[in-house]
C-alpha cells in the first residue's frame, strides 16, 4: 500500500542546478516545501541569493554557489564541498533561435556544453556522493521529441540527454540510482521571452491545457525525487499540458482539432 509520507522529502538533500529563476527556482522550493535541504547553483547570484531567502522561510537549509555549469573544474570543486546528496536535478540550459548552417563553431560549443556537458559534469561528479536509493532528474523538453528548426542543435542536446538518461539508468542501477527526465512545454520563463517565434496564441493553440506556469513542474519533480516513483527508472515525464500528444494539431478558431 502506497504511504502517503513516501512523498515527503525529509531528510534529503536535492542539487539543482540553474536554480536563480524559472523552472529550477520553483523545483527547489517545491522540494523544500516536501522537507528537503537543497544545493543551488547559478550564474545570476542576486536571483540565486533570493530563491535560498524563500526557501529558508520554509525552515529549509540551502546552500548556494555561483557558478558556471559549463566549467567542470569548478562544477567538481563545488560539488566536493557538498555532503551528502539523495537526489540531482540537471536543469541548467540556454539556447538561442538560428538556422543551424548559420551557427559558428563558438557557438555549437555554447550550446552543447550548456545542454549536454553540463550534465555529464554534474553527474561524474555527484555520483560517488550518492547513497542507495538516490535519484537524478534530468530536465529535457518537448524539443527531444519532434524537429526543432531554428534550435536544432539545442534540441540534439536536449535528445541526448534523454538518450543518456536511458542508458544510466541501466549503468547506474546497480548503485541504486534511478535516472529518469522531465520534458517540460508551455511553462513561460523568464529566459523564454526572446525565444517564442509568431505569436503568443498561436503556439497556445498547440497546447491542449493552455499555458501553465514554472510551479507545474513540481509535482512530477517531488514524484521522481520521492520513494513513491522508487521502482521508475530510464523514463519521461511529460509536463507540457499535451504538447508531446499534439505534435501536429492545434486547435482552429472552432475550438476543433485539426492538423
Amino acid at each position: 500500500m502506497l504511504d502517503p509520507h513516501a512523498f515527503r522529502l525529509d531528510g534529503k538533500t536535492i542539487l539543482v542546478t540553474g536554480a536563480a529563476r524559472g523552472l529550477g527556482r520553483a523545483m527547489a522550493i517545491g522540494f523544500a516545501v516536501f522537507g528537503a535541504d537543497v544545493a543551488l547553483c547559478d550564474k545570476l547570484g542576486d536571483e540565486l541569493a533570493d530563491t535560498k531567502e524563500t526557501i529558508e522561510v520554509f525552515g529549509r537549509k540551502a546552500q548556494t554557489a555561483v557558478l558556471d555549469v559549463r566549467n567542470g573544474d569548478a562544477v567538481k570543486e563545488w560539488v566536493d564541498s557538498l555532503g551528502q546528496i539523495d537526489v540531482l536535478v540537471n536543469n541548467a540550459a540556454g539556447t538561442f533561435h538560428g538556422q543551424f548552417m548559420d551557427a559558428s563553431a563558438n557557438a555549437q560549443k555554447a550550446l552543447v556544453d550548456a545542454n549536454f556537458t553540463s550534465v555529464t559534469h554534474f553527474i561524474r561528479a555527484c555520483v560517488p556522493k550518492m547513497p542507495s536509493p538516490a535519484s537524478i532528474i534530468n530536465i529535457t523538453s518537448v524539443e527531444a521529441y519532434r524537429a526543432a528548426p531554428g534550435f536544432g542543435i539545442y534540441g540534439a542536446m536536449k535528445a541526448a540527454v534523454e538518450h543518456l538518461t536511458r542508458t544510466l539508468a541501466l549503468e547506474l542501477s546497480d548503485r541504486g540510482i534511478r535516472v529518469n527526465t522531465i520534458a517540460p512545454d508551455g511553462l513561460p520563463t523568464p529566459g523564454d521571452g526572446d525565444l517564442y517565434i509568431g505569436e503568443h496564441d498561436d503556439y497556445a493553440r498547440k497546447l491542449a491545457l493552455g499555458w501553465g506556469d514554472s510551479d507545474d513542474i513540481c509535482g512530477a519533480a517531488v514524484f521522481l525525487a520521492s520513494a513513491a516513483s522508487r521502482y521508475v527508472t530510464g523514463t519521461t515525464v511529460h509536463v507540457d499540458g499535451g504538447s508531446n500528444a499534439a505534435r501536429g494539431w492545434m486547435r482552429d478558431g472552432e475550438g476543433n482539432w485539426v492538423p
